[in-house]
């Protein structure tokens, strides 16, 4: 499978690319090429989405529109919203563009109308060290036919018009010019459990240590905040595991049996509910994939993670930099003095 003007696959790109296929899109490309395991798929590139918001800007503004915009008018900037974003998800697709990510959807599923989709939106400006888009894009799960796939392409498009990223966007002074948007396509993980883990404590800052937290079913239960995971923390270097904290998850999110794609929530059987999602050598496989992803990067990571339940096997859904922690060590532990001598003075002045 080759990648063309508008589509690359994830054995392409790296993080280098982010420019043109998002922050998630150069991840799972990054993550591919360093040898972990990622569910097959590809990007609709930037470039893309350029080409398409030039044919709305010929009908009537777009970016000129939202910068124009102040963050503290809501009433305005929710109006604007509601127009652009149904403007994105209404126009058609350029035909060339169309028929290259049908082409590569039709490949990666092996024309098979059953297998289901991802489709997630990447920003280009997602994930970056110093600012975060995440969780301000839209993302469709288990999503079956190429017209379906399409549409939720152009959703994504959309949702970079949403209020909040309209609003993160002004707040942040991002010009519009510079903000694009890439959407990763890629093949559904069947989950049996699934969730996220940091390379270092999310609590205490503590590095030396994986936090795993998961669930039964798909991850967006965990990430959505609806069911409180189980969690445990492992030590990186020894695998010894100093808390297991296992709740209670009644409910979790599964493919809809009754419509033609999309996720349901299902309630967990009784017998589950308080059972842990991962057994001890899942915890730890997961921990020795934890230290391979931060070994690449070279910095901690915040993971997402599936295990298939046709074959138990681990895949990563994502990994981003953390950026809690490393923003609060990034910080300088006091305000220099403009005087050098008034720390001094101000030690010894406070003396009689």
């Amino acid at each position: 499978m080759s990648s063309s003007t508008h589509v690359s696959w994830f054995e392409d790109v790296g993080l280098h690319d982010r420019p043109h296929v998002g922050g998630k899109g150069g991840s799972l490309g990054e993550l591919q090429r360093a040898g972990i395991a990622v569910p097959a798929g590809f990007v609709v590139r930037t470039r893309a989405f350029e080409r398409f918001v030039e044919a709305l800007e010929r009908e009537a503004p777009v970016r000129s529109r939202v910068e124009a915009l102040h963050a503290e008018d809501l009433d305005t900037l929710a109006a604007c919203s509601k127009t652009l974003r149904t403007r994105v998800e209404d126009v058609p697709l350029p035909a060339d563009v169309r028929d290259e990510i049908a082409s590569a959807y039709s490949a990666l599923c092996r024309d098979d109308a059953q297998t289901a989709v991802a489709v997630r939106s990447s920003a280009t400006t997602e994930d970056a060290a110093d600012a975060s888009f995440a969780g301000l894009q839209d993302t469709y799960l288990w999503v079956l036919g190429v017209e379906e796939m399409l549409h939720r392409v152009r959703s994504c498009w959309a949702s970079l018009y949403s209020v909040e990223a309209i609003s993160y966007r002004l707040k942040h002074r991002f010009p519009e010019q510079g903000v694009a948007m890439a959407v990763v396509v890629q093949r559904m993980v069947h989950a049996r459990t699934a969730g996220v883990m940091f390379t270092r404590s999310p609590t205490t800052g503590d590095r030396s240590v994986v936090t795993i937290e998961g669930a039964w079913g798909l991850g967006s239960a965990v990430v959505g905040g609806e069911v409180t995971p189980d969690r445990w923390v492992v030590g990186k270097i020894t695998g010894e595991i100093s808390v297991r904290d296992i709740s209670d998850k009644p409910i979790q999110h599964a493919p809809a049996a009754a419509r033609g794609g999309g996720i349901e929530t299902v309630p967990v059987p009784d017998e589950q509910r308080r059972a842990p999602c991962l057994s001890d050598e899942e915890i730890q496989a997961l921990r020795a994939v934890a230290r391979q992803v931060e070994r690449h990067y070279g910095r901690p990571q915040d993971i997402e993670w599936a295990i298939d339940r046709r074959n138990g096997a681990i895949l990563l859904l994502q990994s981003r930099p953390e950026t809690v922690w490393s923003a609060k060590e990034a910080q300088p532990t006091a305000r220099p003095a403009e005087n050098p001598l008034s720390h001094v003075m101000s030690i010894f002045g406070g003396r009689r």
